[in-house]
């Protein structure tokens, strides 16, 4: 465990790391607090963007020439290096997609349309983020299927009782959230998958807010499937991960056609491509997944122990200041929590809020977070939230809190 004094040096070692934050917004230095929405890059994925594009750029598995098999390399070692980080037993059970979004649509309409019918089950939970929610709503709507859902308590806690009693013969797959994006909540997903499994129920995870903030195993939870964004981890925008175990998606029809993910074409058939090929039609974000793997690089030598023990002492920490102001009411209390804190300040419209602090030079998210269900669960029209990376520090969270010191006095 690192002392106080390495968890200070450390994380100002690492914010040195990301030149985005090393500028002044409003005359401000930038307090950026919104990782959870989007995390900031690394210089050595920017340079390594960059470097692609400068030098390398051609499409990749198609061409004979030089350039084309510099990024071929470079794409498909990203997703070796995506592969190692989840633990995946194999590269063919890593399928690149435009983010967790799309990762569980695929899931919806590929796997699990086919065998949905009326009176079969689909079992999300009340925190999921609309991503692990409208995908699941379309095929309901396709098949005839229902959806139905596990509650959660007034800290944000999901009550995993309540889950495992809704699992019968007719649930057809749980999809869960890793970490709550909106609550910051860490569910027992370890737990979930076994009890899905003693009934034979396949699972999905949102991990979106899972992979930035701890070490991912996927073997070691043996879920069906696992999905998840290359922008929360400090890559590209518009990349992501499908995860899923080689057999399921051996089984799966492709979820769009086009170039890349076939062998062969004739009017009359088409024969697909092997796996993860199946599942990648068209030309891919390339200079998206070479930075992703350099984000891979970044944490990997970082440590995703050492990110973990860094965020937890500051989730602690802004915790505790929050609650010393005057008429704050915390948003997502659970014991077990991971990098976010939503709240509501007295009567102050999350918006106003994020546009005072805005003025002050801190970055926050308001708003429902794209999860309108927790936010009619507490009876609000939104929150602020202030989310945390392996970059911020205590003097982030201090500036925080006086920045709500100022729109409070300016409410007064």
């Amino acid at each position: 465990m690192l002392a106080e004094e390495q968890r200070i040096s450390m994380a100002d070692r690492l914010r040195a790391d990301f030149p985005a934050l090393h500028q002044s917004v409003n005359g401000r230095p930038l307090v950026y607090l919104d990782s959870a929405a989007s995390a900031q890059q690394p210089s050595c994925v920017i340079d390594t963007v960059a470097e692609y594009a400068r030098h390398d750029h051609a499409n990749v598995h198609r061409g004979v020439h030089t350039l084309s098999h510099r990024a071929t390399d470079a794409y498909e070692g990203a997703r070796d290096k995506l592969a190692g980080f989840i633990n995946a037993n194999s590269r063919r059970e890593v399928v690149f997609t435009s983010g967790t979004t799309e990762a569980i649509n695929l899931v919806a309409q590929s796997f699990l349309r086919p065998k949905a019918g009326p009176g079969d089950k689909i079992l999300i939970t009340h925190m999921e983020h609309h991503a692990n929610i409208v995908p699941w709503q379309l095929v309901c709507e396709q098949t005839g299927a229902e959806l139905i859902v596990a509650p959660m308590d007034d800290s944000g806690t999901l009550d995993t009782d309540a889950l495992y009693a809704l699992l019968d013969e007719r649930v057809l797959l749980v999809g869960v959230v890793h970490v709550s994006n909106a609550l910051g909540t860490i569910n027992p997903v370890e737990d979930i998958i076994r009890e899905a499994h003693a009934r034979e129920i396949p699972v999905l995870v949102d991990g979106a807010q899972g992979v930035p903030h701890k070490a991912i195993d996927v073997q070691a939870l043996d879920c069906e499937f696992y999905a998840f964004s290359g922008h929360k981890m400090f890559g590209p925008t518009g990349t992501g991960v499908l995860y899923a175990k080689e057999a399921l998606l051996d089984a799966m029809p492709p979820y769009q056609g086009g170039g890349d993910m076939i062998l062969e074409v004739s009017f009359d058939k088409t024969v697909y491509n092997e796996l993860p090929y199946k599942f990648e039609a068209g030309t891919p974000n390339i200079s998206g997944f070479v930075g992703l793997g350099a984000a891979v690089d970044y944490l990997l030598g970082v440590g995703l122990e050492t990110v973990s023990e860094l965020e937890k002492d500051l989730l602690e920490y802004m915790t505790a200041r929050l609650s010393e102001l005057d008429g704050i009411r915390l948003i997502g209390t659970a014991d077990n929590k991971a990098s976010v804190q939503s709240f509501i300040l007295g009567d102050i419209h999350s918006h106003d809020l994020g546009t005072i602090l805005d003025h002050q030079g801190v970055a926050i998210r308001t708003g429902h977070h794209c999860a309108m269900p927790v936010m009619q669960f507490f009876d609000v029209p939104g929150t602020a939230r202030a989310s945390l990376a392996l970059y911020n520090n205590r003097d982030d969270v201090d500036r925080l809190v006086s920045a709500l010191t100022v729109a409070q006095e300016m409410f007064a």
